[in-house]
């Protein structure tokens, strides 16, 4: 009987073990904000449909249902306008040079063992569309790739000379592979490069690929163009692009606002 007892108490603890370390590991998405944007002061709290931009994002992060979000801003008024719309959100620094060491630096304050994936998705994109946050996620989990990103195709002639809008250049059509390399970013393109596509601003990180890429100086390329993304292939860090289905409007002038006004308040 004794035997038998050690052996059953040796046996559930390697089950208890073994199911442990089977615990799916999380993705987090934080936002990072700050009031102190050059083109359009205040954006984040700007307000649509009677509600604040950076809670608008909140909740479209929130209804992607992947994983627990939060806000990282620099300013109480932001951190009190997603708590007052049922949001959570983090202080930090106003020291920061990007969104993603802003995203960091809440990771640190966290210390969580949990979280695998951090998803890194902008604060004044209120039209993100959640099908396409789920799906970066997917590929992200499915492949095990360090960085991925999305990316939408160009349909109209003038996206290509506009240099607010970034554009990728992957190895592969997005029509043919699900998550082809991203070769090169910029501002402007040649209408005739092929597979060239409207890059969006949200970025999903492996926890130890963004701990990476935040110890590393920002490069020259990097600065010169004001793309964040060129440190990581500046510095041998593969980005990985998965086609979004529908277009997000980054809203960074007065002109992008009245534009997202009317789309919003058109379709509530």
């Amino acid at each position: 009987y004794k035997i038998a007892y050690i052996f059953n108490v040796q046996f559930c603890l390697y089950l208890y073990c073994d199911n442990k370390s089977k615990i799916p590991m999380k993705t987090l998405i934080i936002i990072p904000s700050r009031l102190s944007a050059s083109r359009l002061p205040g954006k984040p709290l700007l307000k649509i449909n009677g509600l604040s931009m950076i809670s608008h994002v909140f909740k479209r992060a929130q209804e992607a249902n992947i994983g627990e979000v939060l806000v990282a801003a620099e300013d109480k008024e932001i951190i009190d306008d997603v708590k007052k719309n049922g949001g959570d959100a983090l202080i930090t620094s106003k020291n920061h040079q990007t969104g993603t060491d802003r995203i960091y630096e809440v990771i640190k304050k966290l210390n969580r063992k949990d979280i695998e994936l951090v998803m890194n998705l902008q604060g004044d994109e209120p039209l993100i569309s959640i099908e396409d946050i789920q799906n970066l996620n997917n590929q992200m989990l499915k492949t095990g790739f360090n960085l991925g990103t999305l990316a939408f195709k160009i349909d109209q002639k003038k996206i290509f000379e506009n240099e607010n809008i970034v554009k990728v250049i992957t190895d592969k059509s997005l029509d043919l592979h699900p998550f082809p390399q991203a070769l090169k970013f910029l501002r402007k393109s040649d209408i005739k490069i092929e597979n060239t596509y409207h890059h969006l601003g949200i970025y999903c990180f492996k926890l130890e690929t963004l701990k990476k890429f935040v110890s590393l100086k920002q490069s020259s390329n990097e600065i010169k163009n004001r793309l964040e993304q060129l440190r990581a292939l500046d510095n041998n860090i593969n980005i990985n692009v998965a086609q979004a289905k529908s277009p997000s409007i980054g809203v960074d002038t007065e002109e992008d606002l009245i534009a997202i006004k009317k789309i919003m308040e058109y379709k509530s």
